[in-house]
C-alpha cells in the first residue's frame, strides 16, 4: 500500500501494482496528478513530496527527471516525479504528497 495526500491533505491509499509507474495508478483517483506528458518526465505535472524516511530507498533520479525537477515550481528536497517512481514490494508503505500546482 501507498499512502498520497492530494492537494487539500485529504488522505488516500492505493494498492498498487508491481512494476507499474505510480503515476499511472495515480491519476485514475483524481489526487492532482495530471501527467500531460504520459510519464515521459517532461512536464512536471506529475509532482510529488516523498516523506524523507522514503527518499534513500527509491532510485536516484536519472538526468530528465533531475533536469525536469529543476524546473518545477515549488521543487524542494524530497520532490519526485511520480512517473519515475516504479512500486515493488520494497516500497510498500511509502507516503507522499501532490505538490501545488504552479
Amino acid at each position: 500500500m501507498i499512502i498520497i495526500h492530494d492537494r487539500d491533505d485529504v488522505r488516500h491509499e492505493l494498492e498498487p501494482h508491481d512494476k507499474k509507474a505510480l503515476l499511472l495508478q495515480l491519476r485514475p483517483m483524481k489526487v492532482g496528478i495530471i501527467g500531460l506528458c504520459n510519464g515521459n518526465a517532461a512536464c512536471g505535472t506529475c509532482h510529488v513530496y516523498v516523506e524523507k524516511e522514503w527518499l534513500d530507498r527509491l532510485p536516484e533520479p536519472d538526468e530528465y527527471e533531475a533536469e525536469m525537477l529543476e524546473e518545477v515550481a515549488g521543487r524542494r528536497e524530497n520532490s519526485r516525479l511520480s512517473c519515475q517512481i516504479e512500486y515493488g514490494p520494497e516500497l510498500d508503505g511509502l507516503e507522499m504528497t501532490v505538490a501545488p500546482r504552479s
